[in-house]
Parts: C-alpha cells; structure tokens; sequence
C-alpha cells in the first residue's frame, strides 16, 4: 500500500500542476468548456483516487471543490477570479495535505471548505424559483428522470493499481437507484485463477434525475483501463408505465438471443422466461459473456491504436541514473575495445570494434533522449509566479511561452527551476512599471515577459525579456564606482556595464523589499548557469527592455568531443562549439609580432596557446593547429600539437582538490586507461578578454 500510495502522489502532483495551469487559462478564458471539463476531471480524480490510497481528508475537502466546478460545468455559475483565486489557494492546501498528512492546518482548511460551501446554494437558486416540494412519483412526470443501462468490465490488473471497483458502485448509487448483477462467468478454475486479479464483471440498471455526464464521471479515472459502457433505455418521455419492450425484444436488442429463437421459443405456450432456459438455447450465465465479448472486442479494437501510441511506464529516477552512469562505462570500455583492435590490426577484431561501436552509440543517443524532458514541464510553474507576484505589487503583467516542447536533459531542467524563477521576480520587481507610469511614457497598461526555448546545436537557448523600464548604464556605472569595481576615468560598453549585475552584493534597488535589494542572487544565478556548463548573456535598453540568454548544453553525461594533445597531455574540446581547424606556423606567429592572434580569411582570431598556458614542457612542433570555436558572438582559438579524432566523451567530475580550476569543466578516461581533461571554452574566452585588458598575466588567470 505504502508504494500505490507514492504512486497516487507522484500523480496527484502531475494533476495539481496541470490544474495550476488550466485555472490561470480559464481566467483569461472564462467561457472555455474544454478548460472547465479538465479542471473537473483533475479533481474528480484527485478524489476518486484520494479515497481509495488511504487520503480520505483529501477526498473530503476535494470533494466540495468538484461540486462547485461541476456547477462551473453545468453554467450555473461563472468562474470568476474570487473562484480561480480560492481555488489556488485549495490547490497549495491539497499539495500540503498529500506531502504531510500529518501536519495539516485544521483552521485553514475548515475557512477554504466554508467558501466553497457558499458557491452550492447557488445551484437550486439559479435553476428555478423556489416552488412546493412534489412528491417522489411526480419527478418522472417531469421528463428529468431517466433510466440507464451500465456495464462495467475492469481490467483484470485493476486491484493492482490499488482501485476498488466497489466505491466506484457506492458512488454510482449515490446517484439514484440502482439495480447491481454482478457476473461470475469469467471466474477460472482454481488452479488457474490469480488471487490479485479481477475477474467480476457488473450490469447495472440506473434511475438518476443527474444526467449522463454524472455517471461517466463515476469513472472517469478508471475508463482508460477498463470497458465502461452507458445507455439511455428510457429518457422519461412516456407516461404509460406497460408501454416499453417485451422480454423478447430487450433480449434481442441486447444480443443475448436472435430472432429465430424468439420464434421457436413463441412456438409455445409457456412463458418465454422459463422456455428461453428450458429449451437450453443459451443459460443466463452464458448471456451476460456473449455481451460482454460483443461490446468488448468493439470498444478494444477501437482504442487499441490511440492506447499502444499513448502507452508510458513509470521508472524512477535512480534507475535511469543507474542506466546513465552504465552506458557511460560502456562507452569508455568500447573505446578501449577499439584501440586495442587497431593495435593488434586484426580484421575480425576490428570489424567487431566497429560493430560494437556502433551498437554503443545508438545506446547512448536512446539513452540519452529517455532522460530529455520538455522545457514546459517547469515554464507552467511560472504562470502562477507571475500572477501572484504582479497583483501583490500592483501590476499588470502577461507572461508568453513559447518553445515549450523544446526538451533539455532532467538534470539540467532540475537545476534551472531556482535561477529562473530570481531572473521572473526581477523582471517583476524592477523591470515591469507600474500601470501608470507605463500609461504616461506611451506604454500599454499591461507588461509582458517572454519566456523562449529553442534549440541551437548542441544547446538549448533560454531567452527572459521584458519590455519594461531596462537598466540604466549611468545608475550602474556611478554604483560600479561607488563599490570600488571600476576608476571614475573608465569609460565602458553598456553591456559590460550591464555584466556588473553579476557581481556580488551590487543592487540598484532603492530599498530592501521582501523580493530584491539586498544584492544576492544574479551572482549565484550566474555560478549556478556556469556550474551546469552553461553561459548568460545580457542585453538591455533604458525605457525598452531587458533580455537575458540562457545557453545551456543538451546533457550533462555523455558529450562529443575532440581528442588533441599537447606534448604528453591529451585534451577534449566539446565538439559543438568547434568551428574549423587550421594551421599555424612558426612564421604566420613571427608576423603578429608576439600577439596571440592569427588571420583566418581576413579576419583576426585570438587563441589560447595552451602549451604555455598549462606550463607543459617539450618544443612545440613546426606547425601546429588552431581549433577555431565560436561561443555566442566571439571565436576563439585553442592552439594544440596534434588533432586524434572524434571522441565520444563520458564526463568525470573534478575532484574538491580541482574545482578553482575554472577553465576545465571536467575529466574523461581514455580507451587506455590515461585521463583526458575537458576543456571550458567559455572560461577560455574570458580568460582571453582579460588577458587582451592587461588586467591579469596568461599564468596567472588559469584560475579565475
């Protein structure tokens, strides 16, 4: 019980933040039947599968909640933003209660239940004036009650799951009364019968004054794994209680017999029940599985397409982790597997290398697109950020999405939830004007932040923009100085102006708030970005806008690479970023006159000479190669001894000795056992840039 029970809350968390998302698009669109059907599905599910785990609080108090949408549902009452806005606030109390049912504020939940309470007087209000109570033999004279013929087949694993078909039955008659057969004929023998399967199937007969859309909604969480079949016999139009169908045609109707036997039978003058069993045409047992058959094959063959397309399984995260960290070895020992087999230049050997090579690599990519997650798994999560935050500051404010199926490896989607969520508040807190002040300087009333994901390579992009007020480069140059970060006489970009936002401690926020001001956080949103092998680039422009570009690599496992060496010292570059790759020789490094630059088609190109950068002993030789990679809008070169190859790279991290280390993201093992360090062509970049302002020497600002 204790695994179904995590089992419903890792669910009933995936339906909380699909309700979070449907309830801030119904308030913009308040009249969508599609968005008001789904809110009632969650909780109707929510409470449904509460009860049967063991979560009857939650049940309880989803309960009033699935009341009030189904009269949302049934237009008695308009969803309107006092509704949405409680309904939030339910939605924060179920997640407390599914988290820590032991730890529930009794108070709060007794107000939130009240509230709801005081929408359901609001259904016999609407639907007619009051009016004397009418006996109970009159409702049918109204037309409302009607009669239903039900047949519910639950599939045979359905305790599994930990559902009980016998609340499902309570519930269907809570609705009126009801006729409940139960069928025994698939039962097995008892040698062959599981003792966790379901074998039991239900026909039911309905009189409920509650409509059709009631009764399906009985099994509405049950309906995708099981056969549930609902019709209409009798609508409630006639008044004459003997004009309805003989036995022989309800039989007929229902496929339990053919005509020819209703004629064979009649030939008699017994009763037709008692003939139908005597002459041994078909037993009642029988009946009842010749139906079920019928229906069941239809409706199967129906949604066996839309369920083999839809079909998922569940498989915790460790497991994929564990699968990972496999497929990294494997890929390491087939890289040994390969040299071993050009050394020893055997063909069979070789032609196996390759095979195995190939298998590895398709591994891998599989492997790896298990882990991917679309990036709109943690962008919904902002909709209600926005909303809460812009009205407690009194703003108006839309936030866009778009490329939300653009997918990112679950690790790098797990560490971006914190640095985006200061990057929205800030574009709320200090971008976004309030409405009239966006009035007076020819604004719309309303702001908007945009967030953006789409692919680039081997990257995944991540653009926040505002179109508010933007940074001030004067406010931050004369705060820049005033921190001691830069001389009065400098004169900067306005983007390296906008790059001291990075800095530790610098705000230009007035005051403290309770959301920004005390200098903390674009700092470690920055480390945080770096420290996932990611980059940050900021533009902004006074009175326009903010827009901040979030470059993060696919996946942190697995990466491609580009073997080099420098002297004894092998390297990898992360293949993505590598442009080309040119010579370099002793008199094209003559002609710049010590500067370590080299032209490529008319255009200078700085380089890392990493022979000098690490201290690594041994001449260089006559000519080397410079691997030219582009990072955002810069090219950098890295100059090397020898270029090996394509190296399918399983990143090892640093150990603690390591991490001031900046410019190396990381270590590989080669196919002989040595190890390759990785190369942070980012910090490369920077450490040039620096180098070029003569603000630190080459060998010193290997650690930065």
């Amino acid at each position: 019980m204790d695994a179904q029970a995590d089992i419903y809350k890792e669910e009933a968390f995936e339906l909380l933040t699909e309700l979070e998302s449907s309830l801030l698009s119904l308030e913009k669109h308040p009249e969508d039947s599609d968005l008001i059907a789904k809110i009632f599905r969650a909780m109707h599910t929510i409470k449904g599968s509460g009860a049967m785990f063991g979560f009857d609080e939650v049940a309880s108090f989803t309960h009033d909640i699935e009341t009030v949408y189904d009269l949302v549902r049934n237009q008695t009452i308009r969803a309107d933003k006092a509704l949405i806005d409680l309904t939030l606030s339910a939605c924060d109390q179920i997640r407390k209660m599914i988290e820590n049912s032991e730890e529930i504020d009794r108070l709060n939940l007794e107000k939130q239940t009240a509230a709801f309470q005081k929408f359901l007087p609001a259904k016999e209000e609407s639907l007619k004036p009051p009016e004397p109570t009418k006996p109970e033999a009159d409702i049918s004279e109204t037309g409302r009650m009607s009669v239903y013929r039900i047949h519910f087949a639950p599939d045979q694993t359905i305790f599994s799951r930990g559902v009980r078909p016998s609340l499902l039955l309570q519930e269907l008659q809570d609705l009126g009364h009801c006729d409940i057969i139960a069928q025994t004929d698939r039962i097995p023998p008892l040698e062959s019968l599981d003792p966790e399967g379901c074998y039991t199937y239900w026909d039911m007969i309905l009189s409920t004054d509650r409509g059709i859309n009631a009764i399906r909604d009985v099994f509405i969480f049950v309906e995708d794994e099981s056969q549930v079949n609902i019709e209409v016999v009798d609508e409630g139009q006639s008044k004459d209680a003997l004009d309805y169908k003989k036995l022989g045609e309800i039989l007929v109707e229902k496929g339990y017999i053919g005509r020819d036997d209703v004629a064979k039978v009649m030939s008699s003058h017994k009763k037709f029940g008692e003939l139908l069993i005597d002459s041994g045409i078909v037993t009642p047992g029988k009946v009842q599985a010749a139906l079920a058959e019928q229906q069941q094959v239809r409706n199967v063959r129906e949604k066996r397409q839309s369920a083999e397309s839809a079909a998922t399984l569940r498989v915790p995260a460790q497991r994929l982790d564990t699968l990972v960290n496999l497929v990294g070895e494997m890929v390491t020992v087939q890289s040994r597997l390969s040299r071993i087999a050009s050394v020893i230049n055997h063909n069979d050997l070789i032609s196996i290398a390759e095979e195995v090579d190939r298998l590895v690599t398709e591994l891998r990519d599989n492997t790896m697109s298990i882990r991917m997650l679309p990036i709109g798994h943690i962008f919904s999560k902002f909709q209600r950020l926005v909303r809460d935050l812009s009205s407690d500051l009194g703003k108006e404010i839309d936030l866009v999405m778009e490329g939300e199926e653009t997918e990112l490896d679950k690790t790098v989607i797990e560490h971006l939830n914190d640095p985006l969520i200061h990057m929205i508040r800030n574009s709320i807190d200090h971008g976004i004007e309030e409405p009239s002040l966006r009035e007076r300087t020819g604004k719309s009333r309303k702001g908007v932040i945009k967030l953006k994901a789409e692919h680039s390579g081997a990257h995944v992009l991540i653009h926040i923009e505002d179109d508010g007020a933007g940074m001030d480069p004067e406010a931050i140059r004369q705060k820049a100085v005033e921190k001691g970060l830069i001389h009065p006489d400098d004169r900067l970009t306005e983007k390296e102006y906008c790059n001291f936002i990075f800095a530790p401690g610098f705000s230009l926020a007035e005051k403290v708030t309770s959301l920004s001001g005390r200098g903390v956080g674009m700092d470690v949103v920055k480390r945080g970005i770096e420290n996932l092998g990611g980059t940050l680039d900021i533009e902004s422009k006074l009175h326009t806008g903010t827009r901040i570009t979030l470059k993060l690599p696919l996946t942190l496992a697995i990466i491609d690479g580009l073997l080099v060496r420098i002297a004894d010292a092998h390297f990898v570059l992360p293949l993505a970023a590598i442009e080309e790759c040119v010579e370099l020789s002793q008199e094209g490094i003559r002609k710049m006159h010590g500067r370590n630059v080299t032209q490529i088609r008319g255009e200078l190109i700085p380089y890392v000479p990493l022979r000098d950068t690490f201290g690594l002993k041994g001449e260089p030789p006559p000519i080397e190669l410079v691997i030219v990679n582009r990072i955002g809008n810069e090219r950098i070169g890295v100059v090397v001894d020898q270029v090996i190859g394509q190296h399918q790279t399983v990143i090892k991290s640093m150990g603690k000795y390591y991490r001031s280390v900046k410019v190396i993201s990381g270590a590989t093992i080669l196919g002989d056992g040595t190890v390759a360090l990785i190369l942070d062509i980012q910090r490369l970049l920077h450490m040039v840039e620096q180098q070029e302002a003569g603000r630190y020497s080459s060998r010193a600002s290997i650690v930065l």
